[in-house]
């Protein structure tokens, strides 16, 4: 995976792609990541063409080369499992996991509404995926100030 650029970006947000890279290329299975604010938009992301238009025939099919369709399954993953903790009562949802035949989708929150989600491999470990999730969840946590959900939502769009 090669990273993003972060060229001109504060030391923060640097690294929170630091802290995203690190994930995806030191967890085994892991094959993509994002971070989606509160409102569903893409903050960070492992592709580095996220926002890029790529002919289709290039693109790997499903999550693990589509940054935005991986953020938009996360985000929809935390709606549809907030609500169903609010109907039941069951205060705020820490974490979703979706194992499938062919992977696994894992979504856990960030302090400030954020989701972080993860694209793996159904041989995946799940006890080491999230726990790596969880230090990423801890370390950033208290860096996502409203500012540098800007900046990185900036960078998305800039993003080539």
């Amino acid at each position: 995976m090669t990273a993003p650029s972060t060229y001109g970006l504060s030391t923060q947000a640097r690294n929170l792609q630091w802290l995203l890279t690190d994930l995806v290329e030191e967890v085994p299975g892991v094959n993509s990541v994002a971070v989606v604010s509160s409102d569903g938009l893409l903050l960070l992301s492992s592709d580095p063409g996220a926002g890029a238009e790529s002919p289709q025939e290039a693109r790997p099919k499903g999550p693990r080369g589509a940054s935005a369709d991986l953020a938009t399954i996360v985000s929809g993953l935390g709606s549809l499992t907030t609500g169903a903790a609010a109907l039941m009562d069951g205060g705020p949802v820490k974490q979703t996991m979706v194992a499938m035949e062919h992977g696994s989708v894992f979504v856990m929150a960030i302090s400030d509404g954020s989701l972080l989600g993860v694209h793996a491999t159904p041989d995946c470990d799940m006890g080491v995926v999230a726990y790596h999730m969880a230090l990423f969840v801890g370390r950033a946590g208290h860096v996502l100030t409203p500012e540098v959900r800007s900046e990185l939502r900036q960078s998305m769009e800039k993003t080539p």
